[in-house]
């Protein structure tokens, strides 16, 4: 009887370390998740800390040429309004057709590109939407691997009691494969 309960409580023991690691990972990797998209929304930030700087730049030159401004102004609005990474996703979506658009003006007035300040400002947003791609895809990377873990026997029936579910993934929003149409 004694060997018994030595015998039990070295399985509860050891079950209760399994599972206290399992935690341990689990919480690790959701911090990891949470601390990626951080890293998007500073580039989210850098990349609208630019836009007012290259609207100012470029709009004296282009008056004909304001709904593209608006559009880039209210995404901005919209993005610094949404609560939920999805809202986040849609609003940043949105200012990266707006800034398409804006390129593709940019390439059919070419007299705007000798204007020095404004191919600085757009060798910057092009750095920072190749920083935003970056950590877009570390933080979908880091998604997978959470979601696999949590995913995963043994460690899915440990998920659901400790409170861990799946991440989402950082999706583009409906209809982004399409180039943007600019009408002059």
């Amino acid at each position: 009887m004694k060997k018994t309960l030595i015998i039990l409580a070295v399985v509860v023991a050891v079950i209760g370390l399994y599972a206290w690691g399992i935690y341990n990972k689990m919480v690790t990797g959701n911090e990891n998740v949470d601390n990626q998209w951080a890293q998007v929304e500073t580039q989210y930030q850098r990349r609208f800390d630019l836009i007012p700087n290259l609207v100012n730049s470029v709009q004296g030159a282009m008056a004909q040429e304001q709904k593209v401004f608006g559009d880039l102004a209210e995404a901005r609005t919209r993005y610094a309004g949404a609560q939920t990474v999805n809202e986040k996703a849609e609003a940043a979506t949105q200012v990266e057709g707006a800034l398409a658009r804006l390129l593709v003006i940019m390439e059919n007035y070419p007299q705007l590109k000798s204007i020095e300040t404004v191919q600085t400002l757009m060798a910057q947003l092009e750095g920072t939407e190749n920083r935003i791609s970056v950590e877009r895809k570390r933080f979908n990377d880091l998604s997978r691997d959470f979601n696999l873990m949590v995913k995963r026997i043994p460690a899915s029936w440990f998920a659901a009691r400790f409170g861990f579910g799946e991440k989402n993934y950082f999706e583009a929003a409906a209809g982004a494969e399409n180039a943007p149409e600019v009408k002059f």
